[in-house]
């Protein structure tokens, strides 16, 4: 095993302390450690990354980039590749989070229009007892008292946390979109799960332009598209050659800045460790008892609500 060198190291510490960063403050502590700038020394940053990842692979890490298919910028971060009951033991979310977060998850991968969001309503009113009863095959009576008083409340400082933590985030209608430590991390999942990636890069297309016609499954990410516009001025879908029209995305991710956080009282034992803070942005909040909010349905419940088909929920 070659011997990495202080500035590997600091390369990686950087990551494992702040967490998936962009690629501009990346290169920017790159440029800092290296004294060189990644855009004119593309191979000398690529054999960093190239030695880094050759000696994480010993202790199953991986140095990964991705492009967030919310606002198109390019991100760095240290994943985990092995997923078993050991690798569990380390997160500090507990069984019910993590099966609430796992909901959130299936229900925006799953989703037919490729928004790449759930409304903050249609989340806080996921029942986890179907989620167990669903993945384990129990009785309503054997779901572990844990998931059945896992509430509202719960859920949404559970919620508050995963955006904290950068598995979730919340987009600029208020709605939830994935964070980019999903990004970098379900890759494999979005894989076997069966989303359908992107017509040009290949990534898991969840959140993305559909094809306008609604027998065609093809479906391309907003900033692939503007690429492809940027170069050819105008586009046709490749499998069916209908014409594609393109348009910025509404939704992006918004960062909430540790000064926006107040700190909440301790939760009950079902939620191990201190209490997290709960992050209050400057943007109003739905109201739990407001059953008609705007582009959510009273009768949703995340993973399980009910789905439109391709053709009726297509833009017209």
């Amino acid at each position: 095993m070659a011997v990495l060198s202080w500035k590997h190291h600091t390369l990686i510490q950087s990551l494992l302390e702040r967490g998936p960063l962009t690629e501009k403050e990346f290169h920017f502590i790159f440029t800092g450690i290296t004294g060189q700038n990644p855009g004119t020394h593309q191979g000398k940053f690529n054999d960093y990354l190239l030695k880094i990842n050759r000696e994480l692979s010993y202790v199953q890490l991986d140095l990964r980039a991705c492009r967030d298919p919310y606002d198109g910028r390019v991100y760095f971060g240290v994943v985990n590749n092995v997923s078993d009951d050991q690798s569990k033991l380390g997160t500090k979310y507990s069984v019910p989070q993590i099966a609430f977060f796992k909901a959130i998850v299936e229900a925006i991968a799953q989703d037919v229009t490729a928004e790449g969001t759930i409304c903050n309503l249609d989340a806080l009113n996921i029942k986890l007892e179907n989620q167990v009863l669903n993945s384990s095959g129990l009785q309503s009576q054997d779901v572990p008292a844990a998931f059945k008083n896992f509430t509202m409340s719960h859920k949404e400082k559970t919620l508050n946390q995963l955006v904290k933590d950068k598995w979730l985030c919340y987009t600029e209608d208020d709605n939830i979109g994935l964070g980019i430590r999903s990004i970098l991390d379900l890759r494999s999942w979005f894989h076997n799960a069966g989303v359908p990636s992107c017509q040009v890069c290949n990534e898991a297309g969840f959140k993305a332009k559909l094809c306008p016609n609604d027998g065609c499954a093809v479906r391309i990410h907003h900033y692939c598209l503007k690429k492809r516009f940027s170069q050819k001025g105008m586009l046709v879908c490749p499998s069916c050659d209908t014409q594609w029209q393109y348009q910025p995305p509404k939704a992006e991710p918004i960062e909430v800045k540790d000064e926006e956080t107040e700190p909440v009282q301790s939760q009950p034992s079902s939620n191990p460790g201190p209490s997290q803070p709960s992050l209050r942005s400057k943007r109003k909040r739905q109201r739990l008892d407001n059953v008609e909010t705007a582009g959510c349905s009273s009768q949703a419940s995340g993973a399980n609500r009910k789905r439109v088909t391709r053709s009726s929920a297509h833009p017209r």
